[in-house]
């Protein structure tokens, strides 16, 4: 048995005798429901099934000042989770009623066909067994739009220092949730990326934990960062290794989003102090034809020695103007849209050239 297999296997084991020693002590399973996504044909709902507290206060609990320090609790406790594997749920969204069960880590992952919502957000219900119905919103896109953008998170709109495991525990961890930092002047610059389109859907794609997802959820409406499906992932083993690729992840969900909208052109943001130019560089050579631009937030030397060691990028920007794609750079979003603002997009080229004297 490989190393990856049986830490898995481990890993069921102590979360099966979770879920046992918490439900003797009274909790119950209770849903999170995360930001789903899709288009007239089908909607994607996601969400989560974990052990919860019944006497803890709720998200209708009014919140008083106190209240609100006791939310800003410190990060690590959204870690410290018991999920619910194999749990019978029920998705009900518009006209169709899905029946399915969690997934080994409490993950619930349905498409729904022919669901009859109409364009904008809406909601979903997802019912657990055992757990009191929990709504979720899900974004349908409408058929008429030709642009979206798709935004990694860490270093790119919050200030992290990802990947470097001991600053990343600390910021994720120990720091305080109301603590996070925006990266100056990205909402300026999404806003104005935009503005022409408010229907184009917006999608946080990152290689963060879904722990964290209540947490970025009020980081993004408190920086008045535009609303949007967060894709994140699940930092457990994997059957081929003891942690997943973040590469991997964002490569697929990309993937995914070009085949649920294939009319959409995609702006890409990330940041150089990861792998973002390198994803959105083979993107564009892959699917150019799906991209309309890249924007990449360069670190300073300081900030790539905390995030991985060295005083420079770990890959160069992709050549990605060969290939009819313009990438802008900037230091963060007040430099961005400035570049932006000389260099602009071909969409935003197109609808100039397209406008009457």
């Amino acid at each position: 048995m490989a190393l990856a297999d049986f830490v898995r296997k481990a890993e069921h084991s102590i979360n099966r005798a979770g879920v046992r020693r918490k439900a003797e002590a009274g909790w119950r399973p209770a849903v999170t429901g995360f930001r789903g996504y899709g288009s007239g044909r089908r909607v994607r709902v996601l969400g989560r099934v974990l052990m919860a507290d019944p006497e803890e206060p709720g998200e209708d609990t009014p919140i008083t000042p106190r209240g609100v320090a006791e939310q800003a609790q410190r990060g690590w406790r959204q870690f410290f989770t018991v999920q619910v594997g194999g749990l019978p749920v029920t998705v009900r969204a518009g006209e169709q009623t899905v029946h399915t069960t969690t997934n080994a880590n409490g993950y619930v992952d349905v498409l729904v066909n022919d669901h009859g919502l109409p364009s904008g957000w809406q909601e979903v219900t997802i019912e657990a067994e055992g757990a009191p119905p929990q709504r979720a919103d899900v974004l349908i896109v409408p058929s008429e739009v030709r642009t979206g953008l798709i935004s990694d998170i860490d270093d790119t709109v919050m200030v992290t220092w990802l990947p470097r495991a001991l600053l990343a525990a600390w910021n994720s961890w120990v720091r305080h949730t109301n603590k996070r930092k925006p990266v100056p002047g990205m909402n300026d610059f999404y806003r104005e990326l935009l503005g022409d389109d408010p229907d184009a859907p917006v999608f946080y794609l990152s290689t963060g934990a879904w722990n964290t997802y209540g947490t970025l959820v009020d980081f993004l409406a408190k920086h008045d960062l535009p609303k949007g499906p967060l894709l994140l992932t699940d930092w457990g083993p994997t059957p081929t290794g003891l942690f997943r690729s973040g590469q991997e992840h964002k490569k697929v969900q990309l993937r995914n989003l070009f085949i649920e909208f294939p009319e959409i052109q995609w702006i890409l943001v990330g940041d150089d102090g990861q792998h973002d130019p390198l994803i959105y560089g083979e993107a564009v050579f892959e699917h150019g034809d799906r991209v309309a631009g890249v924007a990449i937030r360069q670190l300073s030397p300081s900030e790539h020695v905390l995030s991985h060691g060295t005083t420079t990028a770990l890959t160069e920007p992709a050549q990605t103007a060969e290939r009819g794609v313009p990438t802008i750079l900037g230091a963060d979003g007040h430099e961005l849209l400035d570049n932006y603002r000389r260099a602009s997009f071909p969409l935003v080229r197109e609808q100039v050239a397209e406008t009457p004297e």
